[in-house]
């Protein structure tokens, strides 16, 4: 080969390189553009454990996207009320909303099943139910039919079962109660004589403080001792039966998540599970020392009776059966998740709640 040939077949080879790399950055670019999104929330910024998880998951994404990606995180208020978020998403007035989707059952009750429905799944349950189960797949089949996509962003715990001014001994005691509580819980309560108030999170402490409400529910003694609901309810009841594992939810325009790369979309995925998992973790780590400071302050721990818990549990499969009769993509979700708890509450009562019992027992008597 003379020296003119190989130069000639050199430069056709170094300007193919050249142009492989020359195509690759625009293909680069495209796969991690430029976004910019709006997340509104149903909850107050004095939350630091709820709003705080919604704040990790925007940080999360931006940084795994190396600032390509980014969410500007909004309160309540600043441009929809609370109670008004998954409809802004759904109607495109923000990207996305983190909430609780069973905020929305008054347009469909099947919205209550991506968060708890009453004598549901614990945490854990709900997160197997959701990520190992057929729950995310339902839900996300029926959130598109109100063009938006969901994603679990968050989860409590079992929750207390509230502030009350007065002591519950009976089902008799819960007739004409004016209880702020959302979700499925309230319709079934009202079954039993209680009044529920659906009252946006930063609205709940007036309305307990000036009497126009007699009891509220709200999450646990981290949040509730922040909130000051002991100042003006004495009584704190417990266990909160309609919210034994309650997800929170990343409600995202269904148009904007299928715009999305596929890159981005593992993003909002994966920054969700995290924020998800962090809630819970964090929930359990603060509620100890805070529910030590309310009895500290005059709380006065009760547990609902057998009896209360009976009635209303009654009450909720009533419930089930009414919704179901009339809406057949709530009971397909629910059948589903039916089946999952009665595997999964045999499984807890063998080596979870074996050890979890032993150990109480032993703080009990003051060994731990």
């Amino acid at each position: 080969m003379d020296r003119r040939t190989f130069i000639k077949k050199g430069g056709i080879a170094a300007g193919a390189a050249l142009g492989g790399t020359a195509l690759a950055a625009p293909a680069l670019a495209q796969s991690s553009p430029k976004i910019t999104w709006r997340c509104t929330s149903s909850f107050p910024k004095s939350l630091d454990t709820i709003f705080g998880s919604a704040e990790q998951f925007v940080r999360t994404v931006s940084e795994a996207t190396d600032g390509n990606f980014t969410i500007k995180l909004l309160a309540p208020g600043e441009i929809v009320p609370a109670l008004n978020a998954a409809t802004a998403a759904a109607e495109g007035t923000v990207e996305m909303a983190h909430t609780a989707s069973y905020y929305y059952l008054g347009k469909d009750p099947t919205y209550a099943l991506g968060t708890t429905i009453p004598f549901g799944l614990n945490a854990r349950q709900q997160n197997a139910w959701l990520y190992r189960g057929n729950g995310n797949t339902l839900l996300n089949e029926f959130y598109a039919t109100q063009n938006l996509y969901g994603l679990p962003c968050g989860n409590t715990g079992a929750q207390m079962g509230g502030w009350f001014r007065k002591e519950i001994n009976s089902v008799a005691d819960l007739k004409g109660l004016k209880m702020r509580i959302g979700g499925l819980g309230g319709q079934i309560l009202s079954k039993v004589g209680v009044v529920p108030q659906q009252i946006p999170p930063p609205d709940i402490y007036t309305a307990l403080e000036k009497g126009t409400i007699d009891a509220v529910e709200w999450v646990g003694p981290y949040d509730d001792l922040k909130l000051g609901f002991y100042k003006v309810a004495q009584y704190y009841y417990y266990p909160g039966w309609w919210d034994g594992g309650p997800s929170l939810h990343l409600m995202i325009n269904l148009d904007k998540w299928n715009e999305l790369p596929k890159s981005y979309q593992a993003v909002l995925r994966s920054a969700a599970q995290a924020a998800n998992t962090d809630l819970l973790s964090r929930y359990d780590y603060e509620n100890p020392l805070a529910l030590r400071e309310l009895v500290r302050n005059g709380a006065q721990l009760r547990p609902f009776s057998q009896e209360i818990l009976s009635v209303c549990f009654d009450a909720a499969n009533a419930t089930y059966a009414e919704i179901s009769a009339g809406n057949t993509t709530f009971k397909k979700i629910y059948d589903d998740l039916v089946a999952f708890r009665k595997e999964a509450y045999l499984w807890a009562q063998i080596a979870e709640y074996s050890f979890d019992t032993f150990m109480m027992l032993q703080q009990r008597a003051d060994k731990l």
